[in-house]
């Protein structure tokens, strides 16, 4: 697996833009809740995910192509963290007819780390 970018607004910004691919965005996400990739048996290991996702999804979910996965993403996100992309990078979202489910799961899987940067995590 080749290496994950930094968690920081240069980043958000590129998933935002599209600039890195889906598969390294859900990789992102992976990383911090917790999945690890064991090279050794080829497997993910869930022993650091959170139990409420561990037990609905034991491998990690593809958020761009699961909408379950991406609305569980959202409820877990706490209500002060809802807007980070709007307050805290000045995201004024995408256009109307410009985007589709794609580019809104992205957004919320950004939104979703940009809760970790907040955190100082």
């Amino acid at each position: 697996m080749s290496e994950l970018p930094p968690l920081n607004n240069e980043t958000i910004w590129a998933i935002l833009n599209e600039e890195i691919d889906d598969a390294a965005v859900n990789r992102l996400v992976w990383q911090y809740l917790g999945y690890r990739w064991d090279a050794e048996t080829g497997k993910w290991k869930s022993a650091g995910v959170a139990a409420e996702w561990r037990q609905e999804y034991p491998e990690p979910p593809d958020f761009i192509d699961s909408r379950p996965a991406t609305v569980k993403l959202t409820r877990s996100t706490p209500p002060e963290n809802k807007q980070l992309l709007k307050e805290k990078l000045g995201f004024k979202g995408y256009k109307i007819g410009e985007f589709g489910p794609r580019q809104t799961r992205r957004a919320t899987m950004a939104n979703w780390l940009m809760g970790f940067i907040e955190s100082g995590v």
